[in-house]
């Protein structure tokens, strides 16, 4: 059952996408986040600061206890309570971001959970998220485990691509 979505936002005025699978569902095999979307957006990341204007492209329960600031990007609303982002004018610069999701990964990611199918970006995000993990062996050779005081940037970078630092 396909059905079209058309976004109008302050980044996008009337992009349209169809989602090709069920939310939540049929990912590739490569990619097994440990995060939704509407957890991430629970738990605290960027600063609040991100997607504060796509409430009508998503579902309403992701929004209903997100952590977000309309106005600027304010890092005590980051679980770890720490900046661990840099401006999208950065990620612009490195070619980080897809035409189709100005605003990078995550937009990609939340699309994609809503069962948005594109593959060739699929193939080359699903790439990206997979080289953070790196990071999870840093904390893991770093840090006492369960310690959350410790690499807290790191952390709060993993939690902004899916994974669950809480738990290292």
């Amino acid at each position: 059952m396909k059905r079209t979505i058309k976004v109008n936002d302050l980044m996008q005025k009337n992009y349209i996408y169809e989602l090709l699978e069920p939310i939540g569902k049929n990912f590739s095999p490569l990619f097994k986040p440990e995060l939704t979307p509407k957890q991430m957006l629970e738990l605290g990341v960027f600063g609040g600061k991100y997607m504060t204007d796509c409430k009508k492209e998503f579902p309403k329960e992701w929004f209903e206890k997100a952590k977000l600031c309309h106005k600027f990007h304010d890092p005590k609303l980051n679980f770890f309570e720490i900046n661990a982002s840099q401006p999208l004018s950065v990620w612009q610069k490195k070619g980080w971001i897809y035409e189709e999701d100005p605003r990078g990964w995550f937009q990609w990611y939340c699309r994609y959970y809503m069962g948005r199918r594109i593959p060739e970006e699929d193939k080359r995000q699903i790439k990206r998220w997979r080289a953070i993990k790196r990071h999870i062996g840093q904390i893991k050779k770093n840090c006492a485990e369960n310690d959350l005081d410790c690499r807290r940037k790191q952390r709060q970078a993993l939690l902004h691509w899916a994974y669950d630092s809480r738990k290292i």
